[in-house]
């Protein structure tokens, strides 16, 4: 009697052992196909941006892809939500016609170089605050492999602080300016009649064809929703920037954000009017706090300016 209670026993623990094990393996199998081994590093720099972080990592894994192309359209549910943003009331059938004509012009595959092992593709994210003036930061800031710059933030004249080498511009039509045939236009669509204006500009010779990226409203609405809550109506162009620049780089350096050591919120290309000026319907603060966050957590690197 007492040998077959000893054989149950040893049965049973067999059996439990059996089960934390396959469940470790697992576990252990999900984690690794999420994030490599400690010695396999996702990039070649000294610290990669995708590096596993719990916190980023929630952030990180709700995002869709960013940008549009003809295999990554949105929802209708997505375009009630980017409608609200806009004061065009056009349907959705009507965005997607639209879409199709922008694709029957445009490239339809997003050409950027994806992270890997033997790459440590640094950028710099380079906002137009006022808090650029004499930092002297150009240098460093051309020294990175790409160049992010946004709306009108010129070059030209302020080299010393801003530098001059820009691969990737971000803007939308109000905030257009041309660009030489090495820089990319990385388009941000708040309204349809954003799309239609990128069609004209094709035909009017304004933009390189072979050079354009058209960021997702799905993209957008992603960064609304999980990154602020739901705070402001909608986010910034440049925490959009911020948060796309993560799928982008490696490495991030960021530039030119917030306000100037006296709390303006200016431009460094433009005189003070009004010292009264704030971050209208995007909610700045917040957006700023997550910069200072991922700077404190060693994610990316911001340079204040003073």
């Amino acid at each position: 009697m007492l040998q077959r209670k000893l054989l149950v026993f040893f049965v049973l623990l067999c059996a439990t052992a059996i089960g934390v094990f396959s469940r470790a393996s697992w576990i252990l199998n999900v984690y690794q196909d999420f994030f490599p081994p400690q010695n396999e590093s996702v990039c070649a720099c000294n610290k990669c941006l995708m590096e596993y972080d719990p916190w980023l990592s929630e952030l990180m894994k709700e995002s869709p892809e960013p940008f549009l192309s003809p295999t990554n359209n949105i929802s209708e549910d997505t375009f009630n939500w980017w409608k609200k943003i806009q004061t065009d009331r056009r349907s959705f059938a009507f965005y997607n016609k639209t879409v199709n004509k922008v694709f029957q012009i445009f490239p339809t595959k997003v050409n950027f170089t994806r992270s890997s092992p033997d790459l440590c593709r640094t950028c710099a994210v380079v906002g137009n605050s006022g808090n650029l003036n004499g930092s002297r930061y150009g240098p460093l800031i051309d020294f990175h492999d790409i160049v992010i710059r946004i709306n009108l933030g010129p070059t030209k004249g302020f080299e010393r602080d801003v530098g001059n080498k820009t691969t990737y511009h971000v803007m939308y039509p109000r905030s257009f300016k041309k660009l030489d045939n090495t820089t990319h236009l990385v388009f941000f669509p708040f309204k349809i009649s954003d799309l239609l204006w990128l069609i004209r500009s094709f035909t009017q010779r304004y933009v390189c064809i072979t050079k354009v990226m058209i960021l997702s409203p799905a993209f957008m609405k992603y960064v609304h929703y999980v990154w602020l809550e739901k705070h402001g109506r909608y986010p910034s162009t440049g925490f959009l920037t911020l948060v796309l620049s993560l799928y982008l780089c490696d490495e991030v350096n960021v530039f030119g954000f917030g306000a100037d050591k006296k709390g303006n919120w200016n431009h460094y290309y433009e005189e003070i009017k009004n010292t009264r000026l704030r971050t209208g319907q995007h909610p700045g603060k917040l957006e700023y706090q997550y910069i200072e966050k991922l700077h404190k957590q060693r994610k990316i690197h911001f340079f204040r300016g003073w």
